[in-house]
């Protein structure tokens, strides 16, 4: 009997869409790729349709400009919840990138599946608009449904307990206990073997064991208020290890190895490094926007969090949720003011141990376990030989 196809489509619009994607397509062909065919598709450039390739390349732009141009941002995110879901993804699709819809139902049928688990809200688009129409999956990783997201779907996945509620209260006519699933944060399965002692990570990373370490990171375009932050604190001359991940933005990387300490800090500043959660677990302290991905994969190894920046009203509620509910975070928007604080928490570290403690309270939350079964019993609503 053939194996249903289960497509994993992988769109450029953020790490924070791309790396939980990678999380629950490794888990679930782990756990069910004796029983089904498992599809990782980088579902744009694969194409090879120019279209579905310009399109692509328009929603990295549009990441940039949420992160240079927060106002822009802020007026994104609120046009779509005024328009709505369905007008705002008709309006995208239709208009944004001329032909993009047409091309993109195309290459998703050709991809032939019987279920699309999705991260991002365009794949799932060209998925419900099939026919015959597979199953679909999305995850949300933000801490709420945002307008884009509840899109219909078979299931709809969210990380954050405020945000299935607010899903359940705000959009019940969307979303009920049968279709929405609180599921743990989608993070890799190699962030498990990292060990939590900070020691033991920065001996493995050639950094001082026994110096107060703060990582920074502004998403994997690099882009916000990291270089300020960094130079304030060179000027400064904290006794800290400085860690700005700059992703890829190659000349923002360049620009901080002509940098030099006077003596006190160590500036460490990487590239798009293979080693972020070794990195993650060696710091005090975490700086950087509140993308998804970005303050939960520290606030996994029970790093606190300075949240310097909101590119968008979804990053504003994500940051919420770590300031008001996790209880790991605090919000700096100005870059001096960061540099007093890492200054502060690095002169008096036992400042930090609520947050510290706070974050690792939410470490049996991680996981994409949760995710790749219920993936799995939806599949078997369509498939009942599966469960045989």
């Amino acid at each position: 009997m053939q194996k249903p196809r289960v497509v994993f489509p992988f769109v450029e619009a953020g790490l924070g869409h791309i790396m939980p994607l990678n999380s629950i397509a490794d888990e679930f062909e782990k756990l069910y790729g004796d029983k089904v065919e498992v599809v990782r598709s980088k579902f744009f450039t694969e194409s090879g349709d120019q279209n579905l390739i310009r399109y692509e390349e328009g929603l990295k732009k549009e990441v940039l400009k949420h992160n240079r141009h927060p106002f822009y941002g802020w007026f994104s995110t609120f046009s779509m919840d005024f328009w709505g879901t369905k007008l705002s993804s008709w309006g995208a699709m239709s208009f944004w990138i001329k032909g993009s819809k047409e091309a993109g139902i195309k290459h998703m049928k050709e991809l032939k599946p019987d279920l699309v688990f999705s991260t991002h809200w365009a794949s799932n688009y060209y998925a419900f608009h099939l026919n015959p129409r597979p199953l679909t999956v999305v995850y949300c990783p933000d801490a709420h449904v945002n307008t884009l997201f509840r899109y219909p779907s078979d299931l709809t996945m969210v990380s954050a307990v405020t945000g299935y509620d607010r899903a359940l209260k705000r959009h019940g006519r969307r979303f009920d206990e049968n279709n929405l699933a609180l599921v743990p944060f989608l993070i890799r399965e190699e962030a498990f073997s990292v060990p939590l002692d900070k020691k033991v990570n920065r001996k493995n990373l050639g950094f001082d064991e026994d110096k107060f370490t703060v990582v920074l990171a502004e998403g994997g375009y690099g882009v916000g208020k990291m270089q300020k932050i960094c130079e304030e604190v060179l000027k400064r001359d904290l006794p800290v290890t400085l860690i700005p991940i700059c992703g890829k933005n190659q000349k923002l990387y360049e620009y901080f190895i002509t940098l030099k300490s006077k003596g006190k800090t160590d500036f460490r500043p990487q590239p798009f490094v293979s080693r972020i959660f070794e990195i993650l677990a060696s710091a005090d302290l975490f700086c950087g926007k509140s993308g998804a991905g970005m303050i939960a994969e520290p606030c996994f190894f029970g790093v606190p969090q300075i949240i310097t920046k909101y590119a968008t009203k979804i990053e504003r509620l994500i940051g919420r949720y770590y300031i008001d509910s996790v209880n790991s975070a605090i919000k700096i928007f100005n870059p001096v003011k960061v540099a007093d604080k890492i200054e502060e928490f690095s002169s008096s570290p036992a400042l930090l141990e609520p947050y510290r403690n706070n974050a690792l309270k939410q470490r049996s939350n991680y996981g994409p376990e949760k995710a790749a079964r219920l993936t799995f019993e939806l599949l078997c609503t369509r498939f009942p030989y599966l469960k045989d």
